[in-house]
């Protein structure tokens, strides 16, 4: 296992830059950084801080700073100090400077502006909390995707990364013997999206969550075969009503997510070609 420091230096949240490095190092195998986190550096002051920081502990530096003076700075120290320093936003910014004709407005932290775009994540948010777990299906039409799985498909923690992506997602659970509400079933105008996984890993999260919750676990909930009939009914279901269907099997909830919001897009890009 190659260990390594990694200082992530930003002048906002440091969301971004986090998400980056975190896309880049899963390229890697036997790599195991101690991560450094500096977010909001806006001043000369906190990046002294920084420095101090990175000359305790040197090792790779990638930063997202607009502030010229501040990237300098950084970028001189991190040369005395003779550790790499890699600016993750200039060439992007750069090539799209190039391709607008335009220069950029270098505001720390602009894409976290309190914006239309801000309020609708907000209120789509607010919208998930109060439609999870089958709650509010009368207004389940007003939803942009509704999520249909039976028990620990991942449905709550996958509305909530929709929701923080803008979309109003609710979802409902199936339950042996209990029939879903005809206002789910008759849903036409909102994307439905039915969540599977194979039996076995289904049986294997169960017991954890029973075990979790120091509950007896000699029940059909963990029964294997009863657990394949659940299978089997959501997806002759799906495939009855004619709604998308992913098996969550081997994704995470960020791929399961992607490919959701990949579908939204072409539903929608579909409804405006009409």
């Amino acid at each position: 296992m190659t260990k390594f420091h990694l200082h992530l230096v930003s002048d906002s949240t440091g969301d971004t830059l986090l998400s980056l490095a975190t896309a880049a190092l899963a390229q890697f195998e036997g790599v195991e950084p101690d991560r450094h986190m500096w977010p909001m550096i806006r001043s000369e002051i906190y990046m002294a801080k920084v420095i101090a920081a990175i000359e305790i502990n040197p090792g790779l530096v990638m930063f997202t700073l607009v502030d010229h003076s501040l990237q300098d700075i950084l970028r001189e120290e991190c040369r005395r100090l003779q550790v790499p320093c890699v600016p993750i936003l200039d060439p992007i910014i750069g090539a799209l400077e190039n391709f607008l004709g335009a220069e950029s407005r270098e505001m720390p932290g602009r894409q976290h502006v309190m914006d239309a775009d801000y309020f609708e994540r907000i209120d789509a948010i607010h919208f998930s909390l109060s439609h999870d777990d089958g709650q509010g299906v009368e207004e389940f039409s007003r939803a942009d995707v509704v999520l249909i799985g039976i028990s620990r498909t991942s449905k709550t923690p996958t509305c909530m990364y929709l929701a923080n992506r803008g979309l109003k997602a609710a979802n409902i659970p199936m339950v042996p013997g209990i029939p879903l509400p005809e206002a789910v079933l008759a849903l036409d105008n909102v994307l439905v999206v039915g969540l599977t996984a194979s039996p076995d890993r289904l049986v294997q999260i169960r017991r954890n969550r029973l075990q979790y919750l120091n509950q007896d676990q000699d029940t059909d909930y963990v029964d294997i075969d009863v657990v394949k009939e659940e299978v089997i009914g959501a997806r002759r279901l799906f495939d009855s009503k004619g709604w998308a269907k992913i098996d969550v099997t081997r994704r995470s909830i960020e791929e399961t997510a992607a490919e959701i919001i990949g579908m939204h897009t072409q539903r929608m890009e579909k409804i405006r070609q009409r």
